[in-house]
């Protein structure tokens, strides 16, 4: 029987990978076969602590840069799947974000998300096909105040993808989406309420009390939703596209 989740010989791109959940992407394509990884972050340092068996190809900048894409575009020859995921936190009022806030945001989260797709396409449609998916959040589907930018601009990545499915299904690229839950990531870190709480509780005691809304009661690993993710990469997710997976451990019900 055929391994759907086998990705021997296959390239892949992930962006924001040097923590989180891209880390874990890239942990969990490496321990499934992938050939060649392609791994874009601002943060050198950790793209080079992370221990992977396959070739691979680090790439140093924002995915907001507009001019770095044309620069990773001679790697991506013959890519065959890519997880869109890079991205910034922000939090706030919408009518209290000031203009500087708002473009930071919207620069990372959703036009670095369109560069990136729109060179994973670009490579894929050159070599036959492919499979995207990118890192939208709960936020960007169930309202949830104070998250300001950061929800808007995940809900503009859940509907890219959509488009972008309809767009490309002839040119055999599927192209879904998940949206997590809370995460325990790095990301929490921008926000200053998170660090105040932490630095009186503690991070464990402070993520459980997040999580106390989450039927689950607890937050997902980065591994979890890296799972997740490579199911609708692999071979098994073949008759899914457009689709925006919630992996929020109960969260919106």
């Amino acid at each position: 029987m055929a391994n759907d989740l086998d990705f021997t010989g296959r390239t892949a791109l992930v962006t924001g990978a040097a923590s989180g959940i891209g880390a874990a992407c890239a942990r969990w394509l490496d321990a499934h076969g992938v050939k060649r990884l392609v791994l874009v972050d601002m943060d050198d340092a950790g793209l080079s602590l992370l221990e992977l068996g396959c070739e691979v190809e680090q790439i140093i900048g924002s995915v907001g840069d507009a001019d770095l894409w044309e620069r990773i575009a001679p790697t991506l020859v013959g890519l065959d799947h890519a997880v869109v995921n890079a991205g910034i936190g922000g939090s706030g009022a919408l009518g209290e974000h000031d203009l500087d806030t708002w473009r930071r945001v919207m620069n990372v989260n959703l036009d670095g998300a369109f560069y990136s797709m729109r060179a994973a396409i670009a490579a894929m449609k050159a070599s036959g096909g492919g499979s995207i998916v990118f890192t939208s959040s709960i936020t960007g589907i169930k309202p949830v105040p104070g998250i300001g930018a950061y929800g808007v601009a995940k809900a503009g990545v859940a509907h890219m993808a959509r488009i972008a499915a309809a767009d490309h299904a002839n040119d055999q690229i599927r192209v879904n989406a998940i949206a997590p839950g809370g995460v325990d990531t790095a990301i929490w870190e921008s926000s200053e309420d998170f660090r105040n709480s932490v630095a009186a509780h503690g991070r464990d005691a402070t993520l459980k009390g997040m999580a106390a809304t989450t039927p689950r009661g607890s937050f997902a690993t980065p591994d979890e939703i890296a799972g997740n993710i490579g199911y609708l990469l692999s071979d098994a997710a073949a008759n899914i596209t457009g689709h925006v997976l919630v992996s929020d451990g109960g969260y919106s019900l």
